[in-house]
């Protein structure tokens, strides 16, 4: 009998581990996310696309096994990445929930930690969730009530890109927190879905108030106020400003 071989196996890490959530359905989306990889070069200053492929855990998570793997990671440094999602009908929300937005985040930027097998990378990475909000040319269930306009800076006029479009509010009969949530396009046009109750000035009223904010940055926000149902149709603008 042949003594007993202990097989040699390599143990593959990746410093990122993406979530992709679908906001709107409140659940975790795969299919038809794509992710595309980013290294910074710090001679030349910019970002330099990779060519590294995403690999789809059975959990729903998105990984690069093997990013950052060196032969001798002690001499290497840690180099600084980002992971661009897409997906048809979405645009993603890249600022974590405890951080505050800005529409110039366009990416989930991270370091990769040189390892090897011996060597495992320097820190431990948590799952990042990143939410998916719908776009302009999201394909809402038939009967899902939406307004549309478009985020404006105030000054110049120019369209607002990637601004975050909001309402906030509470069902009427139980009083539950809702709240929706989109991001202006590279028009600056975006499309909000109401699902819910608006404010209504008594009981038997039909209509309905809602408050719009968009947001580009701490500091610099606008807000309008929309009348449903008569205002169903007309394209809203919203101006962005110093506040």
């Amino acid at each position: 009998m042949s003594a007993f071989m202990p097989v040699t196996r390599s143990t593959l890490h990746s410093p990122l581990w993406l979530v992709p959530f679908d906001d709107f359905a409140r659940q975790v989306r795969t299919a038809g996310v794509q992710v595309r990889l980013e290294r910074f070069d710090e001679q030349g200053g910019g970002w330099v696309r990779l060519d590294d492929r995403v690999t789809r855990t059975p959990g729903g998570a998105l990984a690069f096994p093997g990013l950052g793997r060196r032969a001798e990671p002690w001499a290497a440094r840690p180099e600084r990445h980002r992971a661009l999602v897409t997906a048809p009908g979405y645009q993603a929300l890249y600022p974590a929930d405890d951080e505050p937005f800005s529409a110039a985040l366009t990416g989930v930027e991270f370091l990769a930690h040189p390892w090897n097998d011996t060597h495992p990378p320097a820190v431990e990475v948590a799952p990042r969730l990143v939410r998916l909000l719908p776009a302009t040319a999201h394909p809402y269930p038939p009967g899902t009530r939406t307004v549309h306009g478009v985020v404006r800076d105030a000054t110049t006029g120019a369209p607002v890109v990637n601004a975050l479009v909001e309402a906030w509010g509470r069902t009427g009969q139980d009083g539950a927190p809702w709240h929706e949530r989109t991001l202006s396009d590279t028009r600056g046009a975006f499309r909000l879905a109401l699902r819910w109750e608006g404010e209504r000035a008594s009981e038997h009223a039909v209509e309905e108030t809602f408050r719009l904010e968009a947001t580009e940055r701490p500091g610099r926000t606008g807000a309008l106020a929309v009348h449903l149902p008569q205002d169903a149709e007309r394209q809203h603008v919203i101006e962005i400003r110093e506040q």
